[in-house]
């Protein structure tokens, strides 16, 4: 909850601050050699705050000069039944959107709203793209988008899938959250007073899959690759670069660090993220031409390591719920399949049970955040023998002596700390294993 009221409590600053800024606001990019260029982004017309004024979005929406609707509302927001990956229209929130179609809630609610808007009104559809770290996201959105729509109206739901393109793309730039003193700092350097500065890395990857129903922008001009097939590049990042964030961060908050550079440049963490990419991912994931991966994990390793870049851990292991199934599942059911080595993510997957306890090896207490996990499910974490009944593992392949072996690890970590074991776990294996 608390989290829920900060990120209202956010976009109600972006929505005072932004027309005070004429809709401007600063880009700081840190490369890992330490240089840095400040720029003033003019992009963004108008913003607009959903729930403050649901039917000015609506209009906006359903306007004839949108063309693409984009959505970045993470892994969580897609509303999916972590075991079947279908849209769940028993959740509340839908449910009411479902008797109130005026009144939508969710990205899903506004898009199929609008669409029947443009439908009734003899308007062409809009693309639909989603930005977010799901593997397919084009074809979880379109599966998403229809369900909600079917059970609305069939007839809506056949228009939109005949009209309607949903285009996966791949998005790749590391941005933390900014707090007030990295806010201070930008603004200093730039000697502007920004309310809402942004910071990130120079590195920028964006691949577009090319299925625009009603045109776009030339993209490749500012450096987008269009591509046919964004799947293989998709996989590299989430199962690579997403899924080595969750390694290193869980272990490192545990062991009391707070940025991604402090884990990275742990050396056991260090070791044991490379390993996993090395020896986990990559002899299990077909790559395109332009992207060598063990090029592409040097480079992961040398973005993780920038000094200026101070993505915190606690943002990156929040929502483990509706990650883990996406970034780590798939390279742990292949490991499990080829009968490969699974002591590393047996080691993850018990810091992420330890980390639901929120509490680090020096007593701190922190509050896990996990809005994909029930009360109930919370109450599961709390016991060595109920824990593996939560949504979150069902994407596993858990035989009986997996969750013992992650349970008796969970309880070393518990018992011993993270330093400890996770050297005795480097330890006990050769580099290349």
């Amino acid at each position: 909850m608390r989290r829920r009221l900060i990120d209202d409590a956010t976009e109600r600053l972006k929505l005072e601050a932004f027309p005070a800024q004429d809709n401007l606001y600063t880009l700081t990019r840190y490369a890992p050699d330490g240089s840095k260029r400040h720029q003033v982004i003019g992009s963004m017309l108008d913003y607009l705050f959903a729930p403050a004024d649901p039917q000015a979005v609506l209009a906006r929406m359903s306007n004839p000069e949108t063309r693409i609707v984009s959505m970045t509302i993470t892994e969580g927001g897609y509303n999916q039944d972590h075991a079947t990956g279908e849209y769940r229209l028993d959740n509340a929130l839908t449910r009411r959107e479902l008797a109130n179609p005026g009144q939508p809630e969710s990205a899903f609610g506004y898009i199929v709203e609008a669409l029947r808007l443009r439908r009734a009104a003899g308007i062409a559809p809009f693309t639909v793209m989603s930005c977010d770290n799901l593997r397919d996201n084009g074809v979880v959105t379109k599966r998403s988008v229809l369900s909600h729509a079917r059970a609305l109206d069939p007839a809506l739901a056949e228009w939109i899938e005949k009209e309607v393109t949903f285009p996966s793309s791949m998005v790749d730039r590391i941005t933390p959250a900014v707090l007030k003193e990295d806010a201070d700092h930008v603004n200093a350097e730039c000697g502007v007073h920004d309310r809402l500065p942004v910071i990130s890395e120079e590195f920028a990857q964006w691949v577009i899959e090319d299925r625009f129903v009603n045109g776009r922008p030339a993209l490749e001009k500012v450096g987008a690759q269009i591509v046919p097939d964004v799947h293989p590049y998709e996989l590299a990042k989430v199962r690579m670069l997403n899924a080595s964030h969750s390694v290193l961060a869980y272990p490192g908050q545990l062991a009391g660090l707070e940025t991604v550079r402090d884990a990275i440049t742990d050396k056991q963490i260090g070791a044991l993220v490379e390993r996993f990419m090395s020896c986990d991912v990559i002899p299990h994931l077909s790559a395109p031409a332009d992207m060598p991966l063990p090029a592409y994990r040097d480079l992961i390793i040398a973005r993780f390591s920038n000094p200026d870049v101070g993505d915190r851990l606690a943002r990156i292991t929040g929502d483990g719920g509706s990650k883990l199934p996406v970034f780590l599942a798939p390279s742990w059911n292949k490991l499990v399949a080829s009968g490969g080595q699974l002591d590393r993510m047996i080691f993850v997957l018990a810091c992420f049970i330890r980390y639901l306890r929120g509490r680090t090896d020096q007593g701190e207490i922190f509050t896990p955040f996990e809005p994909s996990i029930s009360p109930d499910q919370r109450v599961l974490a709390k016991n060595w023998d109920t824990v593996f009944s939560m949504i979150v593992f069902e994407s596993f392949t858990l035989s009986d002596d997996h969750r013992r072996e992650i349970r008796e690890m969970a309880e070393s970590l518990e018992q011993r700390g993270t330093s400890v074991v996770l050297a005795e776990l480097l330890a006990a294996e050769p580099a290349g294993a």
